[in-house]
């Protein structure tokens, strides 16, 4: 078999399709994406991997081929199909979230996250936020789910903090942009410090992770309610016992007292006289049984 066929074998093995052209093989990724594979030598198994618009054609001026990779094996060839399956799916997850597609989430707005373009987040109940991580885990599209609640007014914090920021500077002369950096950092110190964060899983399965969002949004207010911010300080450390304690000291009592019986023992050995085994023997010789 060529490398082409058995490429197609071990795709077809995972449930997707694929076709070959002359020297280069397609695989649909979605109705406008595919993957294409063009062999580059005709004695061992190489292929240059490419991403292209599937609608449009060779002949298309339009028509671009983007070069990812390149494979030298079946298994790195099914392994780049699934890397990119896997990869849109992800990216339609977070189009169906920021665009709100599903009716489940109609009344939610999901905005991009400004530092992480795989995370999502939804304003919920009064003051807290669904969090959603959509990415690639062990080969497998994943969403991460969290519900944050903040136990005060974050904006209120944040104020306070600022105020007490300005009336604290004195005659320091600051710029701007110091400033601006010192107010970032305290926002960000704020926010992990008031944030409460209640776990709602990871999900492969997309169809059930919009029932979880839905479900979360209608529980957000009472969630609120519960999550309150935990203070060890106002939780004494139980006392701890050496429970064991007054045992090891009997224990090594009881081995002191065996090592001293033991010594007494190898006292008394000294003392006696070694026995000749073979006097007795000595005795005995030349006693001659009479025989009947």
């Amino acid at each position: 078999m060529s490398f082409f066929e058995d490429i197609a074998a071990a795709l077809d093995t995972e449930g997707i399709e694929s076709r070959v052209h002359d020297d280069t093989m397609f695989v649909p990724i979605t109705s406008d994406l595919e993957i294409q594979f063009q062999e580059i030598d005709p004695h061992m198994p190489a292929a240059n991997v490419y991403i292209a618009a599937a609608d449009v054609d060779e002949d298309d001026e339009n028509f671009e081929a983007v070069l990812v990779s390149v494979v030298f094996s079946v298994d790195d060839a099914v392994a780049t199909v699934a890397r990119h399956v896997a990869t849109d799916q992800v990216v339609t997850v977070l189009r169906d979230l920021l665009e709100g597609t599903d009716e489940r989430i109609g009344d939610l707005e999901f905005y991009q996250d400004a530092l992480n373009a795989n995370l999502v987040r939804a304003e919920v109940g009064q003051n807290s936020e669904l969090q959603v991580l959509v990415e690639v885990i062990d080969g497998l599209p994943s969403a991460v789910v969290q519900f944050v609640a903040v136990g005060e007014s974050f904006e209120d914090l944040i104020d306070q903090a600022i105020d007490e920021l300005w009336e604290s500077d004195g005659e320091a002369q600051l710029s701007e942009e110091d400033r601006a950096r010192m107010f970032a950092d305290l926002s960000a110190e704020v926010e992990i410090a008031t944030d409460e964060v209640l776990d709602l899983g990871v999900f492969t399965d997309f169809d059930r992770l919009f029932d979880v969002i839905s479900l979360a949004a209608d529980q957000a207010e009472d969630w609120e309610e519960q999550l309150v911010p935990f203070d060890e300080s106002e939780f004494e450390e139980p006392d701890v016992y050496d429970i064991y304690g007054a045992d090891a000291d009997d224990d090594a009592d009881l081995d002191e007292e065996d090592d001293d019986e033991d010594d007494a023992d190898f006292e008394d050995l000294d003392s006696e006289e070694d026995l000749d085994p073979d006097d007795d023997a000595d005795e005995n010789f030349g006693t001659v049984r009479d025989e009947e």
